[in-house]
């Protein structure tokens, strides 16, 4: 019996954290083989996740959830449509090859176990992303693919460059991570919506309400971050430290692609306005053409690729920014081709420094004999994004154009734009595909031979989906890219690919004209390269510069306010305790009315009744005695020790006031309070260097003495405003009630403190023993010290 599709989604969200938890023993028992072992799982989930195209295709979207704080009206919501299903099966389908292939590039790598988890948890996390329809899920694993990037952009934590790349990639990241959760919070106290899919009826509202400009702007904030747009771009290439399988997954399906799709989801919510518009058009334009030039300008061939990916996450926000459906239909047609050409390329340059012990294109060529599968798998993948007929690139650019076909001059830049944009990256991609491979052989720091099966099905597998995808390019449209527009724009959109080419149409030869560039581009790249280096050693300065300055100043104001805070003179930190308390107390009673619960009213009835003193035994008259006796001596002593035996008197005689009013409980833990504070302080006394007395100036004696005075007098006034309200028993009551039959206690207070209040005891131990052996460790250390 198959699973239900709800059941299915959730396997989809969950699954790969299991396989996670799994991986270091599956590496352990697998050993060679573990990477196609384990690439099971996510390919089993792209089986499952084939299930639901007919159901989307159909304009079905299909949901599950689990109640996660039901009082809150919150649950941990999936759900699965167009858009998400395309992310969904890029993100699994890629996600086995490159699994695959990692088995063989770390193979006998001693963490190649801790490896592949953190593979399957990242997996796991963008799963989580792309298919949440509660948006604290969403904002969940958001951040959870940061964390999971940090662990695999610094794998090779015993390399600087290593550890500052993934510092970097989470402190960039999780900016946009804190903007996310403002802006979820904001929006779900307007709409009073938690779930996405319930958004769309608000988009109106939204976009006539005040705050959406804050809104936008928070989002905006978020997606920048996440898909390293201008001027947040600098992580991405640092982010190349990670090891290849990492910036293949990192780069064409997950984390960079999260802002992506966040940006189409929130298109019928925010989308449609002149500040969306101008705002994506001219940050994505911007990108493109910042990112390619970049590309140039690299000789490595993973910063070449790394740079390209900004250009293109830069395309697909500007497409997106122009909201037409030949647009939208352009950014899902681009999502495919490129999730699947750049990991392919990277799988490839992972290929060629694992056998020639090189990615410098200076010192590439000729490698076509000794690796001519890698060269046909970069050859199929460089089609694609070249954007030649008979690929995917060329039905996504031909729909790019398709939506710019209007004379206005907004419309015409852009179209510049993006012929100049898609040329630089066609040229990038001769590059790659040719330098490498063809040409004088070059020698290499290792003798150049084929890459395994395992790192060659990746590249062979995408590059062929780039031209069998166009090929079947009604099926691609009807299937995937039709209803994820449908999903995007909340229309009943019809694909119109196919694959045959339209000479007579206007996109083909601008098609055309971006090919005969590009070649240009190509042929001119020594040269081009040259001037923008050039470029760059004038101006001096780089973003990434920028951000370590950043970061040394934010280090440097740490410390000082560190030195200005803690400044080791216990006294003055008892003081700002005790002055922030006596505030915390205060304030509410006097700011927020508090105090008028105490005015004599014709409801209160006569005060100076209430507050006459009651009639006591002879007993409870020498427990106040005692407590008079003990504050008198704690203030007019000067010896240290009696000051503490004193103290102690007076916390006695709290403990007997307890138990005269029938609380034995409370006082026998009164009583081993006073007993143990008493013999402590008396031992530490006898450890610390200090004078028997307790000489201070008169100033000293004073600020402390007002301290106490306004701490204590507000400490007083809060319990008379508390008893002079209605006493509300329902608390006590369902205690009383509850105590014995769901607790199986006779005894309420320590029903209380070991199950109504358990977590809060176990935090009160928890915090009491870590005390105990800071303490112990401390005076250890002075045993020890010569």
């Amino acid at each position: 019996m198959g699973l239900s599709l709800d059941a299915s989604i959730m396997l989809a969200a969950l699954a790969p954290f299991g396989a996670a938890a799994l991986a270091p023993l599956v590496q352990r028992v697998a050993g060679p083989f573990a990477g196609w072992v384990l690439a099971l799982v996510p390919a089993g989930l792209f089986v499952v996740l084939l299930g639901f195209v007919e159901p989307v295709a159909s304009r079905h979207f299909v949901q599950a959830a689990i109640d996660w704080v039901p009082a809150y009206g919150l649950s941990l919501a999936f759900f699965v449509d167009g858009l998400s299903l395309t992310f969904a099966l890029a993100i699994s389908g890629i996600g086995t090859l490159v699994l695959i292939y990692a088995g063989a590039y770390l193979r006998g790598h001693r963490h190649q176990g801790r490896f592949f988890g953190f593979m399957l948890a990242f997996m796991g996390a963008m799963l989580g992303l792309v298919l949440a329809d509660n948006m604290l899920a969403l904002f969940t694993f958001w951040e959870l693919t940061s964390v999971t990037s940090f662990l695999l952009i610094g794998f090779d934590h015993a390399r600087q460059a290593a550890r500052r790349g993934a510092i970097q990639a989470l402190v960039v990241t999780n900016i946009g991570g804190m903007a996310l959760l403002f802006a979820v919070i904001v929006c779900q106290q307007l709409t009073g919506e938690w779930n996405l899919s319930g958004l769309r009826e608000f988009g109106q509202s939204m976009r006539e309400n005040p705050a959406y400009p804050v809104v936008l702007i928070a989002f905006l904030l978020a997606v920048f971050t996440k898909s390293a747009q201008f001027p947040f771009h600098f992580w991405l290439p640092n982010a190349m430290e990670a090891p290849t399988p990492v910036s293949a997954f990192l780069h064409s399906a997950t984390m960079v692609q999260g802002g992506v799709y966040l940006l189409l989801r929130l298109t019928p919510f925010l989308g449609g306005t002149q500040a969306w518009t101008v705002s994506l058009v001219a940050f994505g334009g911007f990108t493109l053409l910042w990112g390619a030039l970049g590309a140039i300008r690299q000789t490595d061939l993973k910063q070449v690729l790394a740079h390209s990916t900004i250009a293109s996450l830069g395309l697909l926000v500007l497409l997106i920014g122009m909201g037409s459906e030949a647009s939208i239909t352009a950014a899902m047609l681009y999502f495919v081709a490129h999730a699947v050409y750049k990991a392919a390329l990277f799988m490839v340059v992972g290929a060629i420094d694992h056998a020639s012990g090189s990615r410098d294109l200076t010192g590439l060529g000729g490698l076509a004999d000794a690796m001519p599968v890698s060269f046909i798998a970069a050859a199929l993948a460089a089609l694609s994004m070249l954007g030649l007929p008979l690929t995917i690139g060329f039905l996504a650019k031909e729909d790019m154009y398709l939506g710019l076909l209007q004379p206005q001059w907004p419309q015409v830049l852009t179209l510049i734009v993006l012929v100049i944009g898609n040329a630089l990256l066609g040229g990038l991609a001769l590059v790659i595909a040719v330098r490498p491979f063809l040409g004088t052989q070059v020698p290499t720091p290792k003798a150049p031979r084929e890459a395994p099966v395992a790192m060659l099905a990746g590249p062979l597998v995408l590059g062929a989906i780039g031209v069998v995808g166009a090929l079947n390019a009604g099926w691609l449209g009807h299937s995937l890219v039709a209803p994820a527009v449908s999903s995007v724009l909340g229309i009943a959109a019809e694909s119109h690919l196919t694959a045959g080419v339209d000479l007579s149409g206007l996109p083909f030869w601008l098609s055309a004209a971006t090919i005969v560039l590009a070649l240009a581009i190509f042929l001119q790249t020594e040269a081009l390269r040259r001037v923008l280096r050039r470029t760059a050693t004038a101006t001096g300065w780089t973003f990434d510069h920028g951000f370590d300055a950043a970061m040394f100043g934010l280090i440097r104001a740490a410390g000082a306010l560190t030195r200005l805070l803690h400044h080791g003179r216990l006294e003055l930190y008892l003081v700002l305790v005790f002055a922030a308390f006596a505030l915390a107390v205060l304030v509410p009673v006097f700011g927020l009315g508090g105090i008028d619960a105490l005015l004599p009213n014709a409801e209160l009835g006569n005060w100076s009744a209430r507050l006459s003193w009651p009639h006591l035994q002879l007993y409870q008259w020498a427990v106040v005695e005692l407590a008079v006796l003990g504050l008198g001596a704690v203030l007019f002593v000067r010896n240290r020790l009696v000051a503490i035996l004193s103290l102690g008197v007076q916390g006695t005689a709290v403990a007997l006031t307890f138990l005269l009013l029938g609380a034995p409980d409370l006082a026998f833990t009164q009583f081993m309070v006073e007993i143990l504070s008493v013999v402590i302080l008396a031992l530490v006394m006898t450890r610390l260097n200090l004078d028997e007395r307790d000489h201070r100036q008169w100033e000293d004696l004073a600020r402390d003495g007002t301290l106490a005075i306004v701490g204590g007098a507000g400490v007083s006034l809060l319990l008379l405003v508390v008893l002079a309200g209605d006493f509300d028993p329902r608390l006590g009551d369902f205690f009383t009630a509850t105590s014995v039959p769901l607790a199986h206690g006779a005894n309420i207070v320590n029903v209380i403190l070991v199950d109504y209040r358990g977590l809060d005891t176990l935090g009160e131990i928890s915090v009491v023993m870590g005390a105990g052996i800071a303490i112990l460790a401390l005076l250890h250390r002075r045993r020890v010290r010569p």
